[in-house]
């Protein structure tokens, strides 16, 4: 059975090929669709980018030590039909030794042009599935009125003791993938 998780709640997951499920459903009637887009920041111990590449987003499907694999944009967010809009492949045995955490984050493209924010957003989450059983085995589901928010960290894997564990983070930006980029890049601003 899953479990159902709370803001800042945190989880062992015992887990090492999982997937890592984002939905949501956007308010109609403003006119445009609603782009959303999840990515995955793989972060050392510095709380750092490990290199640009290991930031996994629609440009970059795949980081580099091939652990984790993004299925694929959904500009719309009208492909999924009541399943994940966008999810991420995840093998923690083949993750960088240097990475300690990744950051999932939702961003919505072009919100300022379009005048959105997570407060059109609703249904949000972000949900655990094992791959070798297909079941879910978390799920954390976004309750707060995000109404200016336009970047919501979902959660983060990080790693303790040895050990990989989940956090339900809930964190909202006014904010774009850029945003996201420029805060845990090592080096100079990536334009």
């Amino acid at each position: 059975m899953a479990i159902n998780l709370q803001k800042g709640q945190r989880i062992d997951i015992g887990l090492t090929k999982m997937t890592i499920g984002l939905g949501w459903d956007p308010n109609d009637g403003n006119g445009y669709d609603f782009d959303l887009d999840a990515s995955a920041i793989m972060i050392d111990a510095q709380r750092k980018l490990v290199s640009e590449d290991y930031f996994v987003f629609y440009n970059n499907l795949n980081s580099p030590d091939g652990a984790l694999i993004h299925t694929g944009d959904d500009p719309s967010g009208k492909n999924s039909d009541g399943d994940d809009d966008e999810s991420i492949i995840i093998d923690l045995e083949k993750v960088n030794e240097n990475v300690e955490e990744i950051l999932f984050v939702v961003t919505i493209e072009d919100f300022e042009r379009r005048k959105q924010n997570f407060g059109q957003v609703r249904n949000s989450y972000i949900r655990i599935i094992d791959n070798n059983s297909n079941q879910e085995i978390a799920k954390y589901e976004l309750d707060e009125d995000f109404s200016i928010e336009t970047g919501i960290e979902f959660g983060r894997l990080y790693k303790r003791n040895g050990s990989w564990k989940f956090e339900a983070s809930g964190l909202g930006y006014r904010a774009d993938l850029s945003f996201f980029l420029e805060k845990y890049y090592k080096g100079q601003i990536i334009k």
